[in-house]
């Protein structure tokens, strides 16, 4: 029993104990939380009052600034006032002086009225004593004056003209001398037969091949005649195309040093020989631009012009003459104030039509201007070169000198030579009949203009429409060409079927 009741002594004890402990903290706080709530007051204060504080900087300032505005407006109303003021004080003497001025022009008219009249008044009085109007005495004066000095003026003319003449004629004769002794130049090209040498005779065999397959071949392949006979040691090639010379040359040299002679090889090596041909071209016609000094001429027009270099004229080398005329037409140029650009670009390339008159129809200088204006050279250029023949009007002083420089290079003893030149249209004329047909692949004059080598498409010409395109050929030839001796026109159909094993 006893200790239970020191038990319940003890609790009561802890609790009253725990109880006096948890008062004196909650009067410890309460304490704390007045000191804080009393600092926090202090602070609120001391804020309120600075803010108050500057609230009333605020104030100040911002009437401060209503007040500096209110002076800057009324300082611009008074300004506007005083301008406003100004502006009538000016526009009242505007009215005024325009008043004047109207009074001054009404005076001045008067006056010219009053002028008017006096003069027609004196013209009146002029007349009646004369008894001439004015019109009469005009003519009457202007008759006398033509009378007086009409055969001074014819005289005057005459010798003008005479000595206008006679000082073009010595300006023109010494500028082309002068031309003509600065430039000169071999026009003189090879004519229609190219000569091979052969290293021994075992050579020549394997050219002509079995059967003479692999000359037949190689006609075929080049439109050229190759005769292997007429000069002992050496193969004659011949054609009236320069450039199928060149390629059949190119070839036969890399097939002789090749010793691959059969159908098959010369194919590829003909095909061969026609790429380098093509980039001598190129080749040609840049040296030639480059020789001259004419830049910016197009690429198409580059290649046509390299062409000229295998084209013959009455058998002067076409390019040669056209850059010889370039050089030529400069130096005229330059002594006549022409311009000197547009002169040589247009000698340079007039007979471009040369390269392309086998394939087209019309003037070799027609085509020129045409394939001028087709690949972009300035307009002037291309008048000049289609005006330097006379059936076409010269509208210029460069188509002027292009037309003399022309005929300056080919009337120069030995340039030309008409027969090759007749001889190598007739070859042409040969070629041209044919191309005229449809269904034709390619056509080779050969043998001196004595046969035309036909090639048709296989799939556009059957058999019986070669023969009947064989006799319409041929009749054609008749009707529209002289030749002397027959024309031999072979027509060949040739098919081929090509399979590769893999």
């Amino acid at each position: 029993m006893l200790p239970a009741l020191l038990a319940v002594i003890g609790i009561v004890a802890g609790f009253g104990a725990n109880t006096v402990i948890m008062q004196r903290k909650i009067g410890s706080a309460q304490d704390e939380a007045s000191k804080e709530l009393s600092k926090a007051k202090k602070e609120s204060d001391k804020l309120l009052d600075q803010a108050r504080e500057q609230a009333a900087q605020v104030a100040e300032e911002a009437r401060r600034d209503e007040q500096a505005r209110r002076r800057e407006i009324k300082d611009l109303e008074n300004r506007l006032i005083q301008r406003e003021s100004s502006l009538d004080k000016k526009l009242d003497e505007l009215d005024k002086r325009n008043e004047g001025l109207r009074r001054g022009e009404d005076e001045v008219e008067a006056l010219k009225n009053e002028i008017r009249d006096i003069r027609i008044k004196q013209q009146d009085k002029l007349e009646k004593i004369a008894k001439l109007s004015k019109s009469d005495a005009a003519d009457k004066l202007m008759e006398m004056t033509e009378r007086d000095i009409k055969q001074d003026l014819v005289g005057l003319v005459n010798k003008l003209q005479n000595e206008a003449k006679e000082d073009a004629e010595d300006r023109a004769a010494l500028v082309i001398a002068t031309a003509m002794e600065r430039m000169a130049s071999e026009v003189t090209a090879e004519r229609t037969v190219t000569s091979l040498k052969m290293e021994n005779e075992e050579m020549k065999g394997r050219i002509i091949g079995k059967e003479g397959r692999n000359i037949q071949a190689l006609q075929r392949a080049t439109g050229v005649d190759i005769m292997v006979d007429d000069t002992p040691g050496y193969i004659v090639l011949s054609s009236f195309d320069p450039v199928r010379r060149e390629v059949a040359r190119m070839a036969l040299e890399m097939l002789m040093k090749d010793g691959r002679i059969h159908p098959g090889r010369i194919e590829e090596i003909v095909e061969k020989a026609q790429k380098n041909v093509e980039k001598e071209v190129i080749r040609a016609g840049e040296d030639a631009a480059r020789e001259v000094g004419v830049i910016g001429i197009p690429k198409e027009v580059l290649h046509l012009l390299g062409e000229l270099k295998y084209r013959t004229s009455f058998g002067q080398n076409v390019l040669k003459h056209s850059t010889e005329m370039a050089h030529i037409a400069g130096i005229i140029a330059e002594e006549l104030g022409a311009d000197i650009k547009t002169t040589k670009y247009a000698a340079l390339v007039h007979d471009l039509g040369k390269a392309l008159s086998h394939k087209m129809e019309g003037k070799h200088h027609h085509i020129s201007g045409e394939m001028l204006r087709k690949y972009g050279a300035p307009e002037e250029v291309a008048l000049a070169a289609e005006q330097h023949h006379d059936d076409v009007d010269a509208t210029s002083v460069e188509a002027l000198i292009v037309r003399v420089c022309d005929a300056i290079s080919a009337s120069r003893p030995g340039a030309r030579n008409v027969s090759a030149e007749n001889f190598v249209e007739r070859m042409r004329d040969l070629e041209n009949i044919a191309n005229s047909f449809s269904g034709i692949e390619k056509s080779y004059a050969i043998s001196a203009g004595r046969e035309v080598r036909v090639f048709v498409r296989p799939q556009n010409v059957d058999d019986l429409s070669a023969i009947k395109l064989a006799r319409d050929i041929a009749t054609k030839i008749e009707s529209s060409m002289q030749y002397p001796g027959t024309i031999k026109v072979n027509v060949i159909r040739e098919t081929r079927a090509i399979e590769f094993a893999k």
